[in-house]
């Protein structure tokens, strides 16, 4: 009965604005005539009374003020109400010069004495809950927590806690400003980063709210710093994400955030393009494939071989400038038809087997699907003269010590060398994205939730990482500016210890008692990858983007060595690979070792 719809709240703040305006009118009256009003004076005050009170009331809807609730009414609405009261002051004057005769004798103070009262009752009808809101016993419930940072976005976050948003309360406002210190934010005395220990002491906290904005730097040496006062629950809030306040990942600490991604140069490469994208289910093909439509492209050919990747991406983007095409791309006359079919600007070959256990067990499909593969997506590019060709690499490619490393690094030569005036490819390499299919994180986050110790396979393995939205945009960003022939590498930042990462992930979920086991290398694994950039590599005019060099390789000869490739058993595989690739330098450990 008392549960407050959108027409009840309509009605309540309809029967109760009507009584102000009607209110305010009289009392105004009054207060100009010291209590006695003249009697001749009642005919205006009942044109007045009626009159303001419907001009206001329009006025009212006109800026939507009734949409509001009581809870979200703020400085935005205060002033829209003021609006309302300088517009009717007008329309009411204006009313009054035309038809004079119907108001006199009329004191014009009245209007002036309405103002400010009417303002008054209205704004303080609406911000009375929130004030009974702010200073109730409510807003203690929950757990304590500290907000970091004295900031617009902190108020979002004491405002959110006082409504019930979270089941926390705030104990304090912390910032290290020296200038903030002992101003007050929504209430609280903004206190020094020194009284952080203290406020742990008294409340027991265990939770903090980063309501600051962060560079990604800044929130790793404030994550440790957070976690050395005994703080296990941090969170951070942020205005442009869908779930505003939310606990900080191993995504947050660990991502590179390049900061010269240029958005117009990836819009004018990719925008009125048609765009082939293979492997476009995989973690990286599925990126592009976003990224190319949010930068225009008029066209998007999605070719997955895996049908479940296929309808996965498709439903996720939904989209009518999107076509997918689910073929195998060693297919090579069906590829070619989709070639013919629709013409594409660019092609940004994604496809590929990438787990380095799984090539090592089944060489000659990784030789197939990896080389081959590249191989006839090279070849029809160049029949149909596509504009530029976008060969997706990785740091496993350098000197490399596995079947799938390898393979790649043949991909990355067949390619280079068979660029031409009509067709630029180009290949990036980068490492490690964040959160891909397969990759340790995941695997993690999956040993995590069923309670089992983190498997490592050696306690000094290092990787680089970059966030796989950022990476693509810099694939994009790197094949702008490419003109064929190129090899570009992506700056990973330096490399992160495995161990470190399943340590910080162990505490991120509060379950450092699971522990963690060492497993040994596995086969073709590497201990360290090898550095991405050297000093030999030449800087483009993106700081996070370099070319690196290649060696020619005669392009008939290289031909005749993948071809003879398929006709290898698994066992004959890496010695041919090694006499295309002489820097490959096997690596056979056996799970277990070190």
């Amino acid at each position: 009965m008392f549960y407050a719809t959108k027409l009840k709240r309509l009605i309540f703040f309809l029967i109760c604005d009507v009584t102000i305006f009607l209110c305010s009118i009289y009392f105004s009256y009054l207060l100009r005539f010291n209590g006695n009003i003249p009697e001749i004076f009642y005919q205006g005050l009942i044109f007045t009374l009626v009159l303001m009170c419907i001009i206001k009331l329009n006025f009212m809807w006109y800026f939507k003020i009734y949409r509001v609730p009581w809870r979200f009414f703020g400085l935005n609405e205060a002033r829209k109400i003021f609006m309302v009261h300088i517009f009717s002051f007008l329309i009411f004057s204006i009313l009054f010069f035309i038809f004079e005769d119907l108001f006199n004798p009329f004191p014009r103070s009245i209007l002036f004495i309405d103002f400010v009262m009417s303002y008054l009752l209205i704004g303080g009808l609406r911000i009375s809950k929130r004030m009974f809101i702010d200073f109730s016993k409510r807003g203690q419930k929950g757990e304590p927590c500290i907000v970091l940072g004295a900031t617009s976005k902190a108020l979002h976050v004491l405002k959110g806690l006082k409504s019930g948003y979270l089941n926390y309360y705030a104990v304090g406002v912390v910032d290290g400003r020296s200038e903030l210190v002992g101003t007050y934010c929504d209430g609280h005395m903004v206190q020094s980063k020194s009284e952080i220990v203290n406020l742990i002491k008294e409340y027991d906290v265990k939770t903090a709210i980063i309501a600051f904005s962060i560079e990604q730097d800044e929130l790793k040496d404030l994550f440790d710093e957070l976690i050395g006062y005994g703080i296990r629950d941090i969170k951070i809030f942020s205005l442009i994400e869908n779930e505003p306040i939310k606990d900080v990942s191993i995504e947050d600490l660990l991502a590179r955030k390049p900061k010269d991604l240029d958005k117009q140069v990836v819009k004018n490469f990719i925008n009125n393009k048609v765009v082939l994208v293979t492997g476009a289910g995989g973690s990286i093909g599925s990126e592009i494939v976003k990224q190319c439509l949010s930068y225009g492209a008029s066209k998007l050919v999605m070719v997955e071989n895996s049908e479940y990747n296929l309808y996965k991406i498709s439903e996720e983007i939904s989209d009518r400038r999107s076509i997918a095409k689910m073929i195998n791309i060693l297919n090579f006359n069906e590829l070619d038809e989709i070639f013919a079919m629709h013409k594409p600007d660019i092609v940004i070959h994604a496809a590929a087997y990438k787990h380095v256990p799984l090539c090592e067990l089944n060489p000659h499909q990784a030789v197939e699907n990896n080389i081959i593969g590249s191989k006839n997506v090279v070849d029809i590019s160049k029949k149909h003269s596509v504009k530029k060709v976008v060969i997706i690499s990785s740091d496993k490619a350098v000197r490399p010590t596995n079947i799938m490393g390898a393979t790649k690094r043949v991909c990355e030569l067949y390619a280079l060398n068979s660029n031409d005036d009509k067709t630029e490819i180009v290949c990036v390499r980068f490492g490690n994205v964040l959160g891909s299919s397969g990759s340790v994180i995941p695997k993690f986050k999956s040993l995590i939730a069923q309670n089992r110790p983190l498997s490592v396979t050696h306690p000094d393995i290092t990787r680089y990482f970059m966030l796989v939205s950022e990476a693509c945009q810099l694939v994009l960003q790197a094949a702008s500016i490419a003109r064929g022939g190129e090899l570009f590498v992506l700056d990973m930042g330096e490399p992160i210890k495995i161990l470190d990462l399943a340590k910080k992930m162990l505490l991120l979920s509060n379950k450092e008692h699971l522990g963690i086991e060492f497993t040994g290398l596995r086969m073709g694994e590497k201990l360290y990858e090898e550095l991405l950039i050297d000093e030999n590599d030449v800087k483009t005019e993106f700081k996070s983007i370099f070319v690196t060099s290649s060696n020619p390789y005669e392009i008939s000869k290289l031909n005749d060595e993948i071809l003879n490739l398929l006709t290898l058993k698994d066992i004959e595989i890496p010695t041919a690979l090694k006499a295309i690739v002489p820097e490959f330098n096997h690596k056979l450990n056996l799970k277990g070792q070190n």
